[in-house]
């Protein structure tokens, strides 16, 4: 934001301020000064007048040439307003002196011997003193005026420029910083987390080999997938944050992301007594879209499996229209679980998220039974 942005009440209509209306005006006013100055004026002497204010029109284009149009009436008639617009350009538009000081001094001479010429030429009086004063103040006031007007505009791009550049500067340094942060939750993930699930998975190994009972071995081989796969995944977010793809070594390859014909293996493994019905229907559904209905029924799951391990579980996936509907349902348990696994609450909020990102909706709350629902519905493209 620039400071003329910062004072809004000070700002003038943006009619005021329209372009034709600031080609339009200075030719107004000079037509009206030409008309007052001009009443016993010859027909001629009236031309010269009209063509020096219509000239205007051009000011910005031919500013030089503009300003030697205005000077046959200004010489005959003594009209003012026509060049100091004239003059005021030139310093806008070729501030440079050597075209500045001789346009200026121009007008000055005119104004001064204007026409008929008086006899003598040069009276050493003190209405000429006064004569010559005016007529040097007429040529300098619009062109330090325009001067100080193309400085003003030079400032306000500088200005401008170097408010763009702190912006630029700042997101460079909120991007460094993130990538810091990046780069140390990368750290700690790698550190803490895959360490436990690798002790995990060793442990279960140990347990799938050593144990006689199947029941034991088919669980113990159940967490071990599960701790490989969580590896596995943990390793990729760790190479995402650390940001491998902008680095000199490709980063490895993304493993398969889930979609929906992964839900009956994610339901058997989650080891719940659910009632399943998945009928997304024939028409095949954005990636995104199966990725967030996966995370959805995981994460449902998940949260089942903490706080009522033993309920019966509803699973419904089904197309209606455009709409995929993904709901997850668990009846009220028999038995709370006496020690409940901890968890911050973060998981549904990253779901209504995601849900949010694609142009659906999430909603999760406890049922009139006892139970827990989580409802979403995902469209098969963002409108």
């Amino acid at each position: 934001m620039t400071p003329a942005d910062q004072l809004p009440s000070r700002r003038l209509p943006a009619w005021c301020t329209a372009p034709w209306l600031m080609l339009l005006l200075p030719v107004l006013y000079s037509l009206l000064d030409a008309a007052l100055v001009a009443r016993d004026a010859t027909w001629w002497q009236m031309a010269l007048s009209t063509l020096a204010a219509v000239a205007l029109f051009w000011r910005r284009r031919f500013p030089v040439t503009v300003l030697l149009l205005t000077m046959p009436g200004t010489w005959v008639e003594a009209i003012w307003l026509a060049p100091i617009t004239a003059v005021y350009t030139v310093a806008t538009e070729r501030p440079g002196a050597r075209v500045l000081f001789p346009c200026a001094t121009l007008f000055t001479l005119v104004s001064f011997f204007h026409w008929p010429l008086p006899t003598p030429v040069i009276d050493l009086s003190r209405n000429t003193a006064l004569d010559a004063i005016q007529a040097v103040m007429l040529a300098a006031g619009p062109a330090a005026t325009g001067l100080l007007s193309r400085t003003r505009r030079e400032l306000a791009a500088r200005l401008d420029e170097l408010t763009r550049g702190q912006e630029r500067e700042s997101r460079l340094l909120a991007e460094r910083v993130l990538i810091s942060e990046r780069g140390r939750l990368a750290r700690e993930m790698h550190d803490v987390v895959s360490h436990q699930v690798s002790l995990i998975s060793i442990q279960a190994g140990a347990l799938q080999v050593s144990t006689a009972d199947p029941a034991a071995a088919g669980v113990a081989r159940t967490i071990r997938e599960l701790s490989v796969r969580t590896l596995d995944e943990l390793r990729q977010m760790v190479g995402v944050l650390r940001g491998t793809t902008n680095g000199p070594f490709p980063a490895a390859p993304l493993a398969p992301q889930p979609r929906l014909t992964d839900l009956p293996r994610l339901i058997e493994q989650s080891g719940l007594a659910a009632d399943t019905e998945l009928n997304p229907g024939d028409r095949p559904w954005p990636e995104a879209v199966e990725r967030a209905a996966y995370r959805i029924v995981q994460e449902a799951l998940t949260n089942i499996t903490k706080y009522a391990p033993e309920a019966v579980v509803h699973v419904k996936v089904r197309a209606k229209g455009r709409r995929l509907r993904v709901e997850v349902r668990n009846e009220a348990p028999p038995v709370r679980p006496a020690e409940i696994l901890p968890g911050g609450g973060h998981g549904l909020v990253g779901l209504r998220e995601r849900a949010q990102l694609l142009g659906g909706t999430l909603t999760a709350g406890p049922t009139q039974d006892g139970g827990f629902e989580v409802r979403a519905e995902l469209p098969a493209s963002r409108s």
